[in-house]
């Protein structure tokens, strides 16, 4: 059985070296889940008076709870970059690129620590990604974009963004689309654009997600599904005056989420994370920041832009491998969110997801043996 495998392996860690060694044992997981919603503070979203109860409540009692989940960055794209590439903010990434301009290096290639040094938007196609070494290893992954060509006349339906070095038109909800350029990180890699079919076959609009998980076979090993700017929270009131915020996410998880739990590939070996790119400008604590956390070399600003971080988030975490009603303090971040995937899959730690004070999610949230 597949859950004896990895309840034989905690135990082998724990007589072998001692009970931290077990943090660094993960269950058997195959399948890993993202969905990412905007600026919104742990007290907002997972407090006593949450307008998202769904999220603040429901899903918590049903997996693991992170209280001590952290952004990297204001405002939204550093976030998203960092999640699949371990880059930290530079002075464009952290204004959302305006211009969508092709990185600028002030010093050429990455440094000791796999940092690209320098200010722009668009990195070269040297610079790795958490696709890139999923490619490697002969592992599937998508991102799911909803309202992604929406608008034809605005963007493509597959691998949606602007021309390199023109400025940015992208980045706000119209009557017709509420995509955002911002919140799909993929489009800010050139070794995902240059190649356009490629490109056009795994960055797609949200509406595959449903056929793609109808089966175990046709299911990504990793999966990131970013909501339009109303369904993320970011808007409130939305353009078309739905109320935004929690208020249009939360209806939103409701029902994207027990497709996802439901699915053949989340039920035999899945792992779901849902949370937000960055705290809410009106907490106090909305740049505050965990895990060693540093700033680019030479960077104008911290990563906060008025401190060192993206601020309190949270994070609710599902898996058949995650007793109901986990609660985990242990801090965590971004990137733990991507040094956590990677160590799931077998690969190497990207960038600043390779710090030492960088956590994966050990026994605090696996707490379940069985998958059953």
């Amino acid at each position: 059985m597949i859950w004896q495998r990895y309840l034989f392996a905690v135990l082998v860690a724990c007589v072998a070296t001692g009970p931290a060694a077990a943090e660094t044992v993960l269950p058997p997981i195959r399948h890993v889940f993202v969905i990412v919603l905007e600026n919104s503070s742990y007290s907002e979203t997972f407090g006593p008076h949450s307008l998202g109860p769904y999220l603040a409540k429901e899903l918590p009692r049903q997996g693991a709870l992170l209280e001590n989940y952290y952004a990297i960055g204001h405002s939204s794209l550093d976030n998203y970059i960092a999640m699949i590439s371990g880059q930290p903010p530079n002075e464009d990434t952290q204004e959302d690129c305006g211009l969508y301009s092709d990185f600028v290096f002030r010093k050429p290639g990455l440094d000791a620590k796999g940092r690209a040094i320098g200010h722009g938007c668009v990195y070269p196609s040297f610079v790795p990604t958490l696709p890139a070494q999923l490619d490697a290893a002969h592992l599937s992954w998508r991102g799911y974009m909803e309202d992604m060509g929406k608008d034809p006349a605005r963007e493509s339906a597959t691998c949606g963004h602007s021309q390199v070095g023109s400025r940015e038109n992208l980045l706000i909800a119209t009557h017709k689309d509420e995509y955002a350029v911002k919140h799909n990180p993929f489009m800010y890699f050139h070794a995902i654009i240059d190649r356009q079919a490629y490109c056009d076959a795994h960055v797609v609009n949200f509406d595959a997600l449903k056929t793609d998980l109808r089966s175990i076979a046709s299911t990504p090993n990793f999966s990131y599904i970013v909501p339009n700017l109303c369904h993320d929270g970011h808007d409130s009131p939305c353009i078309d005056q739905a109320p935004g915020g929690l208020l249009s996410s939360d209806p939103f998880l409701m029902k994207l989420i027990p497709t996802i739990l439901n699915s053949p590939a989340f039920r035999k070996d899945g792992l779901l994370i849902v949370t937000l790119d960055e705290a809410g400008s009106d907490s106090r604590s909305d740049s505050d920041a965990c895990c060693g956390e540093e700033p680019m070399p030479g960077a104008k600003f911290p990563p906060g832009g008025n401190g060192p971080g993206g601020g309190r988030i949270g994070a609710v975490v599902l898996s058949p491998f995650i007793e109901p009603g986990t609660v985990s303090q242990r801090p965590y971040n971004h990137y733990s969110l991507l040094r956590s995937i990677e160590d799931i899959f077998g690969l190497k730690h990207l960038a600043l997801a390779a710090g030492t004070k960088v956590k994966s999610f050990g026994t605090d949230v696996f707490t379940k043996t069985s998958n059953h």
